[in-house]
C-alpha cells in the first residue's frame, strides 16, 4: 500500500469539526463541506445563483478534493486527494447602514484573504508567510496558496456578488508538489496539521477582517482594529514591494522595473528604469534576481 494512503489525514474533510458550532464561532451565514467538487468558486456560482435565499454573505463551500479546480488566468489547479484545502466564501458586501459597499472595493477581497490566511498559518503552524502580488501567498518565497476572486449575478437587483476562492496546501510531500516554487505545511514544518483546524482558523480570521472592511463602507485607506487601514496592512504583508520585478501582461505584453507599492484599488505601482509610472491591474508578477543572487 501507498505510504501517503496510510496517513489518517488523507481522508475528506471531517464535517464534525466543521458543523455548526464552527460556523457560528466564525459569523458564517452558511458552511458546507463536500468530498469532492469540480471546482468550489464554479459550484459556489451556480448555487448561489439558483438559490440565493438559501446562499446569502458569508456562506462558504469547502472540500478536500477539487476535479477541475482553476487558477489565475484559467491555470489548472490540482493536488493529490485528502492533502489540500479548496474553500470558496460567497461576498454579498454591505456597511452598517445595508448599502451596498462599492464595487471599486471588490479588489481588496483578495489582498483581504491572504491577510487572513498569513494570520492563519501563523497561528495554527507557527509559519511567516507573505502575500506575493496579485493573488500568493508565500512562505520562504515559495508558493502555499492562490487566491481567485469571481463575480456572481447579485441578488434582488443588488450590485453582483463575489466568490471568493483559495486553495492552500497542506499536506503534500514535496514529490506531490506540481512545481518546484510551491510548499506545503508539511514541508514547510515538517509535520503534519489537521486541515480541519486550519480552515477553521482561515475563516474566522477571513470573516472578522471582512466585516471590519464592509464597517468602513469598504474604504482601504480607513483605519481598522489595531489602528492600520487594510490598504496599508497588505503593503506591510507585501514581499512584491520594493523587489524588481517582471509583469508579463495578457496578451503577451511584458513590463519591467520595480514594484513601488499599491494604488487606492490595489494595483501594482512599478516605476520602469526611465521613470515611466505604470499601475498594473492585472498580470502575473514574475521577482527579477540579479546574477549575484538574491532578490534585487
Amino acid at each position: 500500500m501507498d505510504e501517503h494512503a496510510q496517513t489518517p489525514a488523507r481522508g475528506p474533510l471531517d464535517r464534525t469539526l466543521l458543523g455548526i458550532d464552527a460556523a457560528r464561532e466564525a459569523g458564517l451565514s452558511r458552511l458546507e463541506i463536500v468530498d469532492e467538487a469540480d471546482s468550489t468558486n464554479a459550484q459556489l456560482t451556480r448555487l448561489a445563483t439558483e438559490a440565493p435565499e438559501e446562499w446569502g454573505d458569508l456562506a462558504v463551500l469547502a472540500t478536500s478534493h477539487q476535479t477541475a479546480g482553476r487558477g489565475r488566468l484559467q491555470r489548472h489547479w490540482e493536488s493529490p486527494e485528502g492533502t489540500s484545502i479548496a474553500v470558496s466564501v460567497l461576498l454579498r458586501p454591505h456597511n452598517r447602514a445595508g448599502r451596498p459597499l462599492p464595487t471599486q472595493s471588490y479588489s481588496w477581497f483578495s489582498p483581504l484573504a491572504a491577510l487572513a490566511l498569513r494570520e492563519a498559518l501563523a497561528e495554527t503552524a507557527g509559519l511567516e508567510a507573505s502575500v506575493k502580488w496579485p493573488n500568493d501567498v508565500v512562505v520562504d518565497g515559495l508558493k502555499i496558496s492562490g487566491i481567485l476572486a469571481q463575480l456572481a449575478p447579485g441578488a434582488h437587483e443588488e450590485p453582483p456578488a463575489v466568490v471568493l476562492g483559495t486553495g492552500i496546501n497542506v499536506g503534500q510531500a514535496q514529490e506531490e508538489l506540481p512545481v518546484p516554487t510551491a510548499t506545503s505545511i508539511r514541508v514547510a514544518t515538517g509535520r503534519d496539521l489537521p486541515r480541519e483546524q486550519v480552515l477553521s482558523a482561515y475563516l474566522a480570521a477571513f470573516a472578522r477582517r471582512y466585516r471590519q472592511f464592509c464597517a468602513v463602507d469598504g474604504d482601504p485607506d480607513a483605519p481598522l482594529a489595531g489602528g492600520r487601514g487594510l490598504a496599508g496592512q497588505v503593503e506591510d504583508a507585501t514581499v512584491t514591494l520594493g523587489k524588481r520585478v517582471r509583469v508579463e501582461l495578457p496578451g503577451g505584453r511584458m513590463l519591467e522595473g520595480r514594484a513601488t507599492g499599491l494604488d487606492r484599488h490595489g494595483a501594482l505601482l512599478v516605476v520602469e528604469d526611465d521613470g515611466a509610472r505604470h499601475a498594473v491591474a492585472a498580470g502575473d508578477v514574475v521577482h527579477l534576481r540579479p546574477a549575484a543572487g538574491g532578490y534585487a
